[in-house]
């Protein structure tokens, strides 16, 4: 629906449509001249943890007429959402105070990995809370785009690199744990005797059988 002349009356009369979708996955309202009312609609899309399951991809570029109580509302949304994966806010006026309450909703979610704040009004002030977001804070982003905003390049690259360490962190320990996967060691107990059998990598000997 990118770029359709919605407003907040016509995605009233879509949104019963919209919630009850048994398999919509993305939507891409952006450019549809949303206001607050329209943001309210789009959090019953984000259902919390435990929930039904919501929206993972939502796209909300270039929708001016929202107030910053309209984002408040959506980064609580977000935070506790059990789906949501990519968020798109490019081009929306929202300056530092919004930034900082969508750094506590990326800091809350689980499932958040992708966040797009492109010409959005930012200053150093939002990149230095986002960084601290990300170096002292686990989370689950993977990707914060920055671009066309008043941030200087060097706190830009320092919460690059920090995604970038936080992403082969991950890498390494997915590996281990399929190496694990791979070579189990089998343990049996019942009530008169606990038996451990280990085998080697290629799984084609038995090494060792013990009785304790």
């Amino acid at each position: 629906l990118h770029g359709s002349p919605l407003t907040d009356a016509g995605l009233a009369l879509l949104n019963p449509a919209l919630s009850i979708h048994p398999s919509l996955v993305a939507l891409d309202l952006g450019d549809c001249m949303l206001g607050d009312e329209g943001i309210n609609l789009i959090c019953g899309l984000l259902p919390p943890d435990g929930a039904k399951s919501g929206l993972k991809e939502l796209t909300l570029s270039a929708n001016p007429g929202v107030t910053s109580k309209g984002w408040g509302r959506l980064a609580i949304a977000v935070a506790h959402s059990s789906q949501l994966r990519v968020l798109n806010l490019d081009y929306n006026p929202l300056g530092d105070q919004v930034a900082g309450m969508l750094a506590v909703a990326v800091a809350s979610s689980r499932t958040l990995e992708v966040l797009d704040l492109e010409g959005t009004g930012l200053t150093n002030q939002s990149a230095q809370t986002l960084l601290d977001m990300v170096e002292n804070y686990p989370t689950a982003l993977r990707t914060l785009i920055l671009a066309e905003n008043n941030i200087s390049p060097e706190l830009q690259q320092q919460i690059s690199d920090l995604l970038s360490e936080g992403e082969e962190e991950e890498e390494t320990e997915a590996r281990e744990v399929t190496a694990r996967e791979k070579n189990p060691w089998i343990c049996q107990t019942n009530s008169s005797s606990q038996m451990v059998l280990m085998t080697s990598g290629l799984g084609d000997s038995l090494l060792a059988e013990t009785e304790m």
